[in-house]
């Protein structure tokens, strides 16, 4: 797995099972959005505290397996993760957007 995350005074490992599927369960993902979808998260994780362990997809949904620290919770990092690879999908991939 994943080593701890230590911080000054703590050390945490926490690690989140998040899926989010496609609007309407399209199947919109391919293997072109998906190292899109990869680079997108290794921004996030050099921006923010978060690491992605794990960065699955299907047609129509994405796993992740992430961790991070106790200051975001779990509604802050959804957020995060949801928008910010949304956006950049939809700014390089134009016919995602279409096909929503």
């Amino acid at each position: 797995m994943s080593e701890y995350i230590q911080k000054s005074r703590n050390v945490t490992f926490l690690l989140y099972h998040l899926v989010f599927p496609a609007k309407y369960r399209r199947a919109v993902f391919d293997p072109h959005i998906d190292e899109v979808l990869k680079e997108v998260c290794l921004a996030i994780a050099d921006r923010y505290q978060v690491k992605f362990l794990e960065i699955g997809t299907d047609k129509d949904h994405i796993h992740f397996l992430v961790q991070s620290v106790p200051s975001y919770s779990v509604t802050k990092l959804v957020t995060l993760v949801k928008g910010l690879t949304a956006q950049e999908i939809f700014k390089r991939c134009p016919q995602v957007k279409k096909q929503l």
